[in-house]
């Protein structure tokens, strides 16, 4: 996201010497994407950012998949999730997963509990604030977190989420291979967003001030690739990782409150890309937001039935009532996954209910990926095993 911040302390002039104010040298380091070839930023520390005293491993929570086999549309209830315990959950470690392929991995958490010092180092996190508060602590500084927040963190961000409120923190963890970013229609040649997209920098918030944070002997826990697939290593490091004075640079965390996206409409049905807030390596992710609707005189407001045959489509419900889901059992923390080789659409009645609507009150958060998606072990926590044939109204015998 080429969009240039500078925060606390940095000298004029970058890879020169930047010293404290007694005399000595902050320890600069460049944290980019794609080599030096891409987006990045240079970061100003107290301490030398990769000195480690101590290296274990650290067991991941269950990151196996199964797959969606047979093949066949599912409804997932994420919030039969929430462990009775929830206050004693973090947002990192409580981690579900629920959905996953080698492109991108989708978990659900309920949390009230501060998390570990974090970093994934395998791709981006795009993660949605389902209801709750927190602040998110990084190496940029911190962000505050609010119900409609996309917290967006770049791979290799060293964070710790810190729930606040009385409420459970719950959270849509979209974890890329990739870097995710706003999708490239809406940007310029420079990486400005441009007159046409439904958000601009302005509704981006980033962090407003360093931490400036002390200490030694500080643990990270880092998510990493291994020969075996995903895997994680537990770091002690020497001084505090949030201890920068300073940084500058285009790639940072931010976020993204839903209630900022502008939707398009149109005088018949909009499909999915008009909804399209990111995207990442061969994945998109959409909003849906309340809005108004098809203002054709003949104009069906909800989704025509179709075959996406290239992705499948997940569909995570937030708020509001969606219309074409009515009657499936599909509520508040719903998510409803629709593979790609199995024609979906309205449930039967939705769309001659939706005729002369104008106005939709519907919030849901749509993940499509462009290789099958593999249940884990999350999914099969929470699934309504009578989905699939609510469209027929009967199943096997």
């Amino acid at each position: 996201m080429a969009f240039y911040r500078s925060l606390g302390s940095i000298p004029p002039k970058r890879h020169t010497q930047h010293r404290t104010p007694a005399g000595g040298l902050y320890y600069e380091e460049l944290m980019g994407e794609e080599g030096f070839s891409s987006d990045s930023s240079l970061l100003y520390h107290s301490g030398v950012p990769s000195a480690i005293v101590d290296a274990a491993p650290w067991d991941l929570p269950g990151q196996a998949t199964v797959e969606n086999r047979p093949l066949k549309p599912r409804h997932l209830r994420l919030h039969d999730l929430t462990e009775t315990d929830w206050k004693a959950v973090d947002p990192v470690t409580g981690r579900r997963l629920v959905l996953g392929n080698g492109d991108v991995r989708i978990s659900y958490v309920a949390a009230g509990e501060a998390s570990p010092l974090y970093r994934n180092a395998i791709g981006d996190e795009c993660v949605y604030v389902e209801s709750g508060s927190a602040t998110v602590e990084t190496v940029f500084g911190a962000l505050e977190a609010r119900q409609g927040d996309y917290v967006v963190l770049p791979r290799a961000t060293t964070h710790r989420w810190l729930p606040t409120g009385s409420e459970p923190l719950r959270l849509y963890a979209i974890e890329a291979n990739s870097h995710i970013a706003p999708a490239k229609r809406y940007l310029s040649r420079y990486g400005q967003l441009l007159e046409h997209a439904p958000f601009c920098e302005r509704d981006l918030h980033g962090p407003a001030e360093p931490l400036l944070a002390t200490g030694e002997d500080v643990e990270v826990l880092v998510k990493h690739r291994g020969s075996r697939g995903i895997t994680g290593t537990r770091y002690v490091y020497a001084t505090h990782p949030f201890d920068v004075v300073g940084w500058d640079g285009c790639l940072y965390p931010y976020t993204f409150n839903i209630a900022d996206f502008e939707p398009i409409t149109g005088r018949v049905h909009q499909p999915p890309p008009a909804h399209q807030v990111f995207e990442g390596h061969n994945f998109v992710i959409c909003n849906f937001v309340p809005r108004k609707v098809d203002y054709h005189p003949l104009a069906v407001p909800v989704p025509y039935y179709h075959s996406n045959v290239d992705s499948d489509e997940v569909m995570f419900y937030c708020g509001g009532d969606y219309e074409a889901r009515k009657g499936s059992g599909i509520g508040q923390g719903s998510i409803s996954l629709h593979p790609g080789g199995h024609s979906h659409g309205p449930q039967p009645g939705a769309v001659e209910r939706s005729i002369g609507a104008e106005y939709f009150d519907e919030l849901a958060v749509m993940v499509d990926t462009f290789r099958p998606l593999e249940l884990g072990e999350g999914a099969a926590a929470c699934e309504d095993p009578g989905y699939a044939w609510t469209w027929s109204g009967r199943g096997p015998s």
